[in-house]
């Protein structure tokens, strides 16, 4: 264990030659460490705050747990994959479905807490089995249609906080856009936060922040735990999250392996693992879900600097300021029309991401199954159908997981039946080859 927290020096520790990096084993002096630890808090606290305030979850509990989380994530994964752990926006529609419906916090904590098992069983699945079936069950035209509709089916909740105070909206959506563009380096990947922020001068100029919860509020106490109620019910709302997590956590992967040169694939497995326990966790505790973050993505980008010690330094930041009670008041006095100004963008840009995934992995939408698949999908999602089936509520991100995922694999076994759909030949497998799986990208797929 104690090796486990030992770090080689790079160089002198200052400094970084041209084309140097900083590998996940090594580490800058400890001033310098702490420095990028603080970066990758900031980076990750504007999207990680706005889940727990557009959810009404604790701030500091959600901090709580994302530190909790991150900490679990580099034990689990030997401290050679770094990564923070943030608030997972593909909880928020959910949750808010939950709370439409009338129940209870402790009713959303308990599909948090169930969606975090399934996860970390996959996990287990996939590191003794290999991911190889992950893209046969989940081929891109699948996965981005169901990231797509979790972010285009918040589109109403977006109107109600923007309607709230439309300039304090518009203000804060054309700051959040135009921070993006005047800036380069950290402050443009910033964006986000110095959006909320100027949208929050602007709402306090305007006389619509209320200070009196934080005047009350302690500088130093426990953030406020609860546990989750057992409902049954409001698994098939929350359970099509995994298969976010699962692509997040995937794609994070990738993403550190391309930067630092290193082969992660069989890091896939536990940290699936790692972000299912620290999201079960925090479901247990009234936190939000975690997943990994491209905001920390960026910050490595940035820095060249892939230490796993500076993500012990930012999980500590985190720890302590879910620490401060009056720091999580100050959080919760952002008002609902800075949220309905970063939200009109976020839930937009959650929604392209699956498109995104569509256009990386080149799907072709000219084949009838991936089109007829997609299109059926994202009306379900957008229109947010409903169904109930006994005491079970459908809502529109879980019929959609579900037709999408029997619509595409029931039409293509049909289309094999009948020839529409050729088979791909199945190449021989070569010495050191899992049994039973074949390492083929799914976008060779005839269907894709």
């Amino acid at each position: 264990m104690s090796g486990l927290f030992h770090w080689e020096l790079h160089g002198d520790g200052k400094t970084l030659g041209p084309g140097e990096v900083v590998e996940p084993n090594e580490r800058l002096t400890w001033p310098r460490t702490i420095e990028i630890g603080a970066q990758h808090v900031v980076a990750m606290f504007g999207a990680t705050f706005l889940v727990p305030i557009l959810t009404h979850f604790d701030p500091s509990t959600t901090l709580f747990f994302t530190a909790f989380s991150t900490a679990l994530f580099l034990l689990i994964n030997r401290n050679i994959l770094p990564s923070y752990l943030g608030s997972s926006f593909g909880f928020i529609a959910p949750i808010t479905a939950v709370a439409s419906a009338g129940k209870g916090i402790g009713a959303a904590s308990f599909g948090i807490m169930c969606t975090g098992i399934l996860l970390a069983l996959i996990g287990f699945v996939v590191q003794w089995a290999g991911a190889v079936w992950i893209d046969r069950i989940m081929p891109p035209v699948i996965n981005g249609a169901i990231v797509a509709i979790i972010g285009f089916n918040l589109a109403p909740s977006v109107w109600t906080n923007f309607q709230t105070a439309p300039d304090t909206a518009l203000v804060t959506l054309l700051a959040v856009l135009l921070c993006a563009v005047l800036f380069k380096g950290l402050l443009g990947r910033l964006n986000i936060l110095l959006g909320v922020l100027i949208g929050y001068a602007y709402a306090c100029c305007r006389g619509q922040v209320d200070f009196g919860p934080v005047a009350s509020a302690d500088w130093i106490g426990i953030p406020r735990f609860h546990l989750p109620t057992v409902d049954f019910s409001v698994l098939p709302m929350f359970l099509p999250v995994v298969l976010v997590l699962i692509a997040e956590n995937v794609g994070h992967v990738k993403s550190v392996a391309q930067m630092t040169g290193h082969d992660y694939d069989n890091q896939i497995g536990t940290a699936l693992i790692s972000d299912g326990l620290g999201t079960t966790v925090a479901g247990f505790g009234g936190g939000s879900g975690t997943t990994t973050y491209g905001e920390n993505i960026g910050v490595m980008a940035a820095t060249k600097v892939y230490s796993t010690a500076a993500y012990w330094c930012a999980a500590a930041f985190a720890l302590i300021l879910s620490l401060c009670p009056k720091f999580g008041e100050i959080i919760n006095t952002i008002p609902a029309g800075v949220l309905g100004g970063v939200t009109t963008l976020l839930y937009g840009m959650i929604g392209m991401i699956g498109v995104q995934i569509w256009v990386d992995n080149k799907v072709d939408f000219s084949k009838p199954l991936n089109i007829m698949t997609a299109a059926v999908v994202m009306i379900i999602g957008i229109a947010d159908f409903q169904f109930a089936l006994a005491d079970v509520q459908f809502n529109g991100i879980a019929i959609g997981s579900i037709v999408v995922l029997v619509l595409y694999h029931g039409l293509k076994a049909v289309g094999r039946l009948t020839g529409t759909i050729p088979r791909k030949p199945v190449p021989d497998l070569k010495p050191g080859d899992d049994s039973g799986f074949v390492d083929m990208p799914s976008v060779d797929l005839q269907d894709e």
